[in-house]
């Protein structure tokens, strides 16, 4: 799927501010929130740029979950330290602190955001953005988002807003679980209509890209994917991570996390028939999307070594499929194979909160769990689009 190009006929935020000389930054004391996705299309990272920028001082760098340079595993707590490479003191912002304080901030005149995201809101590092505006406004100092694509486009918006007391790191924002923003379109409408604590606001600017549109997926930008955690290895991995990332969160079905194909399989050791799932599943002709019967081990989780009979997804067309639905449908045509499995008994009820905070609701939960039936939950996942994207659109930087 990936063209190589390695010019790339997209330049993100950090080639544009290069090209730019610089100006916007020249005579401040710069602080970095980046990880290992912050580079340009030679896959140099942002922090070595910024390190040797002209006029440009970088003081301090932050960390959101797996660390400024990427070598922490998904939830494990990081520690302040040095950055080896540029002598620059790190700060994580993934642990006891996920915002900055005014002591990380000391002799910082503008934070910079320098990551790529991946376009589902549970996907931490929107997060750790938001924040981090948060704490720029409340010390008085500036707020830079060095653009980078939307890897699904931006024309996709899928789920429910969150509910006030769903709220969390998972769910920070009032935004549909699929948000078809740029991370800097997404800081310009969480100033522009006061979502951040309080209603504060930052002095934001936010440095655009060129050459993306909001018909392009990653693989057509001719840019370079870097792992954005473990788990996302590909771009190909973002497409599939709303796929099946809500139902994971149950523990209860293998989604691939643990095999080779993170977020791409739906997998239990309890189904009867992988090919009679896959034919009932692509009898429903969703568009954009084939199932195909899978059997597999995982290497490891709680599932290592158990034998998993399920399906594969394999997505024909991003821009149709209707993703973060999918995984609604393959359990749909489990309990209609096995109408003894009843999903939400299944599982432990530990892993409830986190379901509904991910989806931003319990009404989804409490929905499907009476009939296992997709069309019962229809209304509320695409019931908050239109509305919002009236909104949302204002803040569109790209055609």
């Amino acid at each position: 799927m990936f063209s190589g190009i390695l010019s790339g006929q997209v330049k993100t935020g950090i080639e544009v501010l290069r090209g730019m000389d610089f100006l916007p930054l020249q005579g401040k004391r710069v602080g970095l929130i980046t990880n290992p996705t912050g580079v340009d299309s030679r896959l140099r990272s942002t922090i070595d740029i910024l390190f040797e920028a002209p006029g440009v001082e970088l003081v301090a760098l932050y960390g959101p979950e797996h660390g400024v340079r990427g070598d922490y595993p998904a939830g494990e707590r990081i520690d302040n330290k040095i950055d080896p490479g540029t002598g620059v003191p790190m700060f994580s912002l993934y642990g006891q602190t996920r915002k900055p304080t005014p002591d990380m901030l000391k002799g910082v005149d503008v934070l910079v955001y320098d990551i790529q995201d991946i376009a589902s809101r549970s996907y931490t590092y929107i997060s750790t953005l938001g924040l981090a505006m948060e704490a720029a406004a409340e010390n008085g100092i500036e707020m830079m988002v060095l653009d980078r694509p939307n890897p699904l486009g931006g024309r996709k918006f899928e789920g429910p807003l969150v509910e006030a007391s769903f709220i969390s790191f998972v769910s920070q924002f009032p935004i549909p679980y699929v948000h078809g923003f740029t991370v800097g379109e997404l800081a310009g409408f969480l100033n522009g209509e006061g979502k951040l604590k309080d209603g504060v606001k930052c002095d934001l600017t936010v440095i655009e890209m060129k050459g993306w549109t909001r018909d392009m997926i990653f693989d057509e930008t001719g840019l370079y994917w870097v792992p954005s955690s473990p788990h996302i290895p590909h771009a190909h991995s973002a497409y599939y991570y709303p796929v099946s990332g809500i139902i994971g969160e149950l523990y209860c079905i293998n989604i691939g996390v643990g095999y080779t194909l993170p977020f791409q399989l739906f997998g239990t050791d309890w189904l009867g028939d992988a090919d009679v799932l896959a034919k009932n599943l692509n009898t429903l002709k969703l568009p954009g999307v084939i199932f195909r019967p899978a059997h597999f081990r995982p290497y490891y989780t709680d599932m290592q070594g158990k034998s998993m009979r399920g399906v594969q997804v394999h997505l024909t067309d991003v821009r149709q499929a209707p993703l973060s639905l999918i995984q609604f449908y393959v359990v749909q045509e489990m309990h209609k194979l096995h109408p003894e499995f009843r999903l939400f008994e299944h599982c432990s009820s530990d892993r409830f909160r986190m379901f509904d905070q991910v989806c931003g609701t319990d009404r989804v939960r409490k929905a499907f769990k009476e009939n296992y039936l997709v069309s019962d939950i229809l209304g509320i996942w695409t019931g908050d689009i239109y509305p919002f994207l009236e909104q949302a659109r204002k803040y569109f930087l790209y055609e």
